[in-house]
């Protein structure tokens, strides 16, 4: 089944339906090594109605990404970003550009997280009374009132932003409210701090959450034509096996930011022969189950 998965583009292509492209660097600043030039955010633009932005590890070794998505009717920050940042002043400075390239007066803003960790929500207050803005708050019960979801988390859920619809994924297990955002029209599947080149933090009793997430995404994977697999952070360095410690805020030798269908279909294979919870590195990211402290 999952060999049809590597031919969802072809068969798309065939349909008239093929995906919108963009591009993608092939290497991101992080920072450094002196922070002497700061810019707060690293901004690149995927294609004119996609783009990405990453926090400089100057302002927190996090480094997280960020991602703003315009339909034609409302515009959707995916994140707002980790400490000592103005995203609000990034996000503004984007949607002015956005605005005037189309022509246009004015967008609403949809505010919306990964998941409540405070290095994807710090930037939240930024936006509190910004004028057309929506902030989903960072909770379960709130991102289940705000996109209809019924039965989390068997269920999808979709949000058009006009003419551009999005498919929101439940996927808890990193945290309860962890999510992933596939957008139709890129073919590009974002997926948090839940899969992404590096470590893949999950408390031990949350395992088995987080294994039946990844089998659920996998199952999603293998029946969409998958672009990128997009997540919010890069541990790991451009040596497989191998990523940088924490803390580290200049990571001249990281790994790219994209990963595949082909990463998600490895770790649900792996995940599901584990017979206990464990820490196991792969070639391009890192099982890392958080064990119960011994007393």
């Amino acid at each position: 089944m999952r060999l049809f998965a590597g031919f969802l583009f072809l068969l798309s292509l065939a349909s008239g339906q093929t995906p919108e492209s963009g591009t993608l660097p092939e290497h991101w600043p992080t920072g450094g090594p002196n922070c002497m030039e700061m810019q707060e955010f690293y901004v690149h633009q995927y294609n004119p109605n996609f783009y990405v932005l990453r926090q400089s590890g100057c302002t927190d070794y996090e480094k997280p990404f960020l991602y703003l998505i315009f339909g034609s009717d409302k515009a959707l920050l995916w994140d707002t970003g980790s400490r000592n940042a103005r995203v609000r002043e990034a996000v503004d400075r984007l949607l002015e550009r956005w605005l005037k390239a189309n022509s246009r007066a004015g967008i609403p803003l949809v505010v919306m997280h990964s998941h409540k960790h405070g290095d994807h929500i710090a930037g939240d207050a930024q936006f509190a009374g910004r004028a057309d803005t929506t902030l989903v708050k960072p909770d379960l019960a709130s991102v289940q009132a705000f996109f209809g979801f019924r039965q989390w988390p068997e269920q999808n859920s979709t949000f058009d932003l006009g003419g551009r619809v999005l498919e929101l994924i439940p996927i808890p297990g990193h945290t309860d409210d962890s999510l992933a955002l596939y957008d139709r029209r890129t073919g590009i599947l974002l997926t948090g701090d839940t899969v992404y080149p590096g470590r893949l933090y999950v408390n031990a009793a949350e395992f088995a959450t987080f294994r039946q997430s990844i089998h659920r995404l996998a199952a999603f994977a293998d029946t969409h034509p998958i672009a990128h697999v997009l997540g919010n952070h890069i541990e790991q360095t451009r040596t497989p096996f191998t990523d940088y410690p924490t803390g580290t805020k200049y990571q001249p030798e990281e790994h790219e930011l994209a990963l595949g269908a082909a990463h998600i279909f490895e770790l649900d294979r792996v995940l599901q022969a584990m017979e206990k919870p464990a820490r196991v590195p792969l070639r391009d990211l890192t099982i890392a189950v958080r064990l119960p402290t011994p007393r």
